[in-house]
């Protein structure tokens, strides 16, 4: 393929600092990704390579122009514009542009960093259930504890309420001292950590005492009627068909449910269907209730994390390929030999 250079004129000299990142380490991260020289000339970045990536190259750089504000491009926000770019779907990132998803305790603003994202948060405002269903890092569970503080905070929700089920309450935490909520609650430690971070240390502490929060147990659900509150239920892949259902079900009036999960990461018995795979079989489709499937490309960690999440998922993908093979290979009839 021929070699070509592709000038894109940034015309800021702000912008161009954002992009390029501290000593040029973003225009470093992009020649290694795509396979190409690029240099800085003024407020020129000039790119010379095969013409497609070249031109990825490019489109990429062009976007970020137009999108970037005062925020920094990091590693992690160009690996994504990368893989859009690659997919023919650059011009959605100008979609993440949008105000704040919430205001952290210190005033920091809290933004959708993927197209995949702003998709999920848009579902929650708009759906009464939703499933959001992804791997690690793709903020699924933060996302829906900002959008419940802001909720609560707007007084759209009396209550916020924070649940996952206690799959390893068994033989794995049976010798640890205290009572059932004692013991699940270093599983519970990533929604204390996001509600914290959000509210702030002493006003979480505040709303917890007055039960205007309450972060419990999925166990601790049943038989109760959830009205006027905001309801997250993480780590959803862990629940069996039965307490799935129990939950959903405790749902009152006013009340918003948030259902998050990573199905690749399953701690349930063998041969126990998990009540996320399942309800979302059965409910994408129904009015109210919306299902957001997020990928390795939503990933908002180290730019690594979406590699390795990506081999796993080849990985596994390989490994069904294979079975499929074999399981179509001993179906095949055998030949009789003929003496």
């Amino acid at each position: 393929m021929a070699r070509i250079k592709q000038t894109v004129d940034v015309k800021s000299v702000d912008k161009l600092a954002r992009i390029l990142g501290s000593f040029d380490e973003n225009l470093n991260f992009l020649s290694r990704e795509l396979s190409l020289v690029a240099y800085v000339d003024g407020v020129k970045i000039i790119l010379d390579g095969e013409e497609k990536n070249v031109m990825l190259g490019a489109n990429v750089l062009d976007a970020l122009a137009k999108a970037v504000e005062n925020e920094p491009v990091d590693e992690s926000k160009l690996a994504y514009c990368i893989e859009l770019a690659k997919e023919g779907r650059i011009d959605e990132i100008r979609s993440l542009q949008g105000g704040a998803v919430a205001v952290t305790a210190k005033g920091k603003q809290i933004k959708c960093k993927t197209v995949g994202q702003q998709s999920y948060v848009d579902a929650i405002k708009k759906n009464t259930v939703v499933f959001g269903v992804g791997p690690a890092g793709t903020g699924k569970t933060y996302l829906a504890v900002c959008l419940a503080v802001s909720a609560f905070k707007s007084k759209q929700a009396e209550k916020i309420i924070l649940t996952r089920p206690a799959v390893e309450a068994g033989e794995k935490l049976g010798f640890l001292p205290g009572d059932l909520q004692e013991k699940v609650d270093p599983y519970l430690r990533p929604l204390y950590d996001a509600l914290q971070e959000m509210l702030g240390v002493e006003t979480y502490e505040r709303l917890m005492e007055r039960g205007y929060i309450e972060v419990a147990p999925l166990a601790y659900m049943r038989g109760r009627t959830l009205s006027n509150a905001f309801i997250i239920l993480d780590e959803a892949q862990n629940t069996t068909k039965e307490q799935m259902k129990m939950f959903l079900t405790r749902m009152g009036e006013g009340s918003k449910m948030v259902v998050t999960g990573d199905v690749t990461q399953m701690d349930l018995p063998d041969g126990k269907e998990s009540g996320l795979v399942h309800a979302t079989k059965i409910l994408d489709g129904v009015e109210g209730v919306s299902v957001c499937r997020l990928t390795a490309k939503d990933v908002v960690r180290h730019p690594l994390v979406m590699r390795i999440i990506k081999a796993y998922e080849t990985d596994e993908e390989t490994k069904s390929n294979q079975k499929e093979n074999n399981q179509r290979n001993r179906a095949k009839p055998r030949k009789e030999s003929v003496e």
